[in-house]
């Protein structure tokens, strides 16, 4: 990340955190269980899914999509891409996973239930975050806007500015989506803040703090660009599954008051 895009986020997050008492609140994971993660997956979609998590993994020559046990952390079935591919988002849609990549303008498309590759989609642009609310798929895409894309033909239907406290967020911030209701949960790059987002007008409707996650010697430990990406939701416990590339550990949560 160069300085001048640091310095924007700084000046963003810093400017509306100070009043988001009254304008957006402030909240922070509550943490009910702590799972294993793989720590050389370097996470950049996440699901929960039929008692799994589903799981692509980026970097060059190390992009996989992963179907994995969540009491051990370890991939029961791991489909390696080729090393021409830096895979990101990942998303069920009906009998389907697509999966992102970063600057091919490909997403790859799997049988859910054997993970067979079946089909490719094109897209302009780069690949970063994608969810479906069971009509339309989002995808965010290293800009400012979110993408609406119709959930057969991945067409772009639309894309719209995100918001918070009445200003638009820079660019290069909105990665890893989940969709929840009528809210979109996206990872802010490179912090360790995630966004709630109104989906019907692309503004920021609280910010949740996850800084306290990991202990101070967990985050000495990680290597550089380790850092908070991965949020999945368990719509029959309502509770979220959030981690980080090359994090230790996965933690189940709800989002209460700070």
């Amino acid at each position: 990340m160069n300085s001048i895009l640091k310095l924007l986020i700084a000046i963003v997050l810093l400017q509306a955190l100070p009043a988001l008492a009254q304008d957006v609140p402030l909240l922070a994971p509550r943490v009910l269980n702590e799972y294993p993660h793989d720590s050389n997956a370097f996470t950049q979609g996440l699901l929960w899914d039929g008692g799994f998590l589903y799981e692509s993994t980026g970097l060059w020559g190390q992009s996989s999509l992963r179907r994995v046990d969540i009491e051990s952390g370890l991939p029961e079935t791991t489909i390696a891409l080729d090393e021409a591919y830096f895979a990101e988002g990942l998303e069920r849609v009906g009998d389907r996973l697509i999966q992102l990549t970063w600057q091919a303008g490909l997403a790859f498309v799997y049988d859910f239930d054997t993970l067979e590759l079946i089909d490719t989609l094109e897209y302009d642009g780069e690949g970063w975050g994608l969810c479906f609310d069971g009509r339309y798929i989002f995808m965010s895409d290293s800009t400012s806007r979110l993408s609406i894309r119709d959930a057969e033909s991945f067409a772009l239907i639309f894309r719209g500015a995100v918001t918070l406290e009445g200003q638009i967020i820079p660019a290069q911030l909105l990665n890893e989506l989940e969709c929840v209701g009528d809210h979109i949960y996206a990872n802010a790059w490179n912090t360790d803040y995630i966004f709630r987002i109104d989906k019907f007008t692309g503004v920021i409707t609280a910010v949740i703090d996850a800084s306290g996650l990991l202990t101070a010697a967990e985050r000495e430990a990680l290597s550089s660009g380790s850092v908070l990406n991965g949020i999945a939701y368990n719509d029959e416990s309502e509770t979220f599954y959030i981690t980080g590339k090359n994090w230790p550990k996965l933690f189940e949560v709800v989002f209460a008051e700070s």
